[in-house]
């Protein structure tokens, strides 16, 4: 970098400087800088809009809303081809509805609690089920969160998310962190790898302890998880405790998961002034004079 320097400034013209340089902060030597960057501007983000607890919703980017789904059966029909996967989408579309209806429910709930206490939708930031529930935040005027993470395909951040809280990530491990960080429940709708992929993440965190507090996590669509998810297998093989399938609660309504992660979060509490998320328990080493829970 020095031989650049002197190089560039015995030409007349001034060395970049590194920070503004687009090839150095790109480059594998500067990977510490983009990981740092992808923790303290979100920070600085959501000091800034107080937000502390989340809400988190997963599900499948590919499940339409019911009027498109019905619109593109209608298509379908019409030409002859792709009826059998139009009426899949069409019987899918529910899930969309029922996130929207749930996120909205929750948004309204929270915007009622008393002493400061809120807690704000979360999503993956991009389409289907991540759509559905940041619009449903949306539907009731409240804040939500966008965790974008940039891919090939499928992932766009959606137009319902509260734009000083939607985010681009490049790191996958530090768009999870920001999930877990904040959160004090999850809802995992229908859906595929990345979604059985943050269920995982979320349930080994919490059974062994590095999320200490109890976090009410929701597996909605009875039919569709007991198709291909069995954990029952899991306890008969011995690979993990039966109490550890006391981690999910099924559901299969908006009525009965309200009920129940509202029930579950009405004991949360937190100290005023405390460092956003320290109760999570995802970071456990104090920071002299940080107040913490």
């Amino acid at each position: 970098m020095a031989k650049r320097q002197k190089s560039a400034t015995a030409g007349g013209t001034e060395a970049p400087l590194a920070f503004l340089d687009p090839g150095f902060m790109a480059s594998p030597e500067a990977r510490t800088l983009r990981i740092m960057s992808e923790y303290i501007e979100p920070a600085k983000r959501f000091e800034e809009q107080d937000v502390r607890d989340t809400i988190c919703f997963f599900g499948s980017a590919r499940i339409r809303p019911h009027d498109e789904a019905e619109a593109q059966l209608r298509e379908a029909e019409k030409s002859g081809q792709g009826v059998d996967a139009a009426r899949k989408r069409l019987e899918m579309s529910r899930y969309y509805e029922e996130t929207r209806e749930l996120a909205r429910r929750l948004t309204e709930w929270s915007k009622g609690l008393e002493g400061g206490r809120r807690f704000v939708i979360c999503t993956g930031g991009g389409p289907g089920i991540m759509e559905a529930a940041n619009r449903g935040a949306a539907d009731a005027r409240g804040l939500n969160i966008g965790l974008n993470i940039a891919l090939p395909f499928e992932q766009h951040a959606n137009p319902y998310i509260t734009r000083s809280l939607n985010f681009t990530f490049h790191y996958f491990f530090m768009r999870k962190f920001w999930f877990a960080y904040f959160a004090k429940a999850a809802v995992f709708m229908p859906g595929g790898f990345g979604t059985l992929d943050e269920m995982a993440e979320i349930l080994t965190l919490c059974q062994t302890l590095k999320l200490k507090k109890r976090l009410p996590m929701v597996i909605y669509g009875n039919d569709f998880w007991r198709r291909f998810l069995d954990l029952n297998v899991l306890v008969e093989m011995g690979t993990i405790s039966r109490e550890d399938l006391d981690l999910l609660h099924r559901s299969d309504s908006v009525d009965d998961a309200f009920d129940y992660i509202t029930g579950a979060l009405a004991d949360v509490a937190c100290e005023p002034g405390c460092w956003p998320g320290r109760e999570s328990g995802v970071l456990t080493a104090p920071v002299p004079g940080e107040k913490t829970c």
